[in-house]
């Protein structure tokens, strides 16, 4: 199994996507989008760019923590990693990511 989408809609009726893993942790969430068929637009986003090293922008948070923006071509972010206590573990999500982000299964939490 190489991981899935989680698609989910939130209180105010806004969508949102969670790349999850293979152990079920969250890889990247996405922003919110009003419709679902942009937040599907998004998932497809990822599975064409998740391949791609020069699409990561691996950034350090204030705290000295770190994390990734996955950007398309146009290069608005897609996605952001959770936050992650050291380069070497940012640098293991990238590699789930680029794995788990082909994956085509979509679980819908509603």
């Amino acid at each position: 199994m190489a991981g899935w989408y989680e698609l989910s809609r939130g209180n105010q009726g806004q969508y949102r996507f969670t790349l999850k893993g293979e152990d079920g942790r969250t890889l990247l969430t996405s922003e919110t989008y009003k419709e679902k068929a942009s937040a599907e637009n998004g998932i497809e986003s990822v599975r064409k760019n998740c391949g791609s090293d020069e699409r990561y922008e691996r950034k350090t948070a204030s705290n000295g923590r770190f994390y990734f923006n996955l950007k398309a071509g146009n290069h608005q972010i897609i996605g952001t990693s959770p936050m992650h206590g050291t380069e070497a573990d940012r640098e293991a999500a990238i590699t789930a990511t680029r794995t788990a982000g082909t994956s085509m299964e979509v679980r819908a939490q509603d």
